[in-house]
């Protein structure tokens, strides 16, 4: 059948795997350090230490002066998923099964892959899933 020259690509190849690969370990190695910096702060919260000063927590603290230790934890717990989405996001990579879509077996948009590395839904999937008001 003519259709098997037409067909949609099925996964990506080996080098294209790399490259989100090394996306994914930037994220990773980035997100590891905030959440040390995130438990820190919350772990440190009654210290006068300047861990609460950098950078990550100017950003996170806007419109407060000190965030509790409740909201740090929340943050944590947060960035610890955050983790471990991308950690599974690497053994998809290993899988070859990594950038298909759960829902409709499809590749997700590369694009929306390096923005969203742990993506396991292509956009009109994730809005599918949307609850309808």
């Amino acid at each position: 059948m003519a259709d098997a020259g037409a067909r949609e690509k099925l996964r990506y190849s080996d080098e294209e795997l790399k490259e989100f690969r090394a996306i994914i370990l930037d994220k990773l190695e980035k997100a590891k350090n905030d959440l040390v910096l995130l438990t820190e702060a919350y772990t440190n919260a009654d210290e006068n230490g300047t861990n609460d000063t950098s950078p990550t927590f100017k950003v996170l603290e806007e419109g407060h002066q000190v965030m509790s230790k409740e909201e740090n934890g929340k943050l944590a717990a947060r960035q610890h998923k955050f983790i471990t989405s991308l950690e599974n996001a690497l053994i998809r990579i290993e899988n070859k099964t990594y950038g298909i879509c759960r829902e409709t077996g499809k590749l997700i948009p590369k694009e929306r892959l390096r923005s969203v590395p742990h993506a396991t839904l292509s956009i009109d999937a994730k809005m599918n899933q949307a609850p309808k008001k």
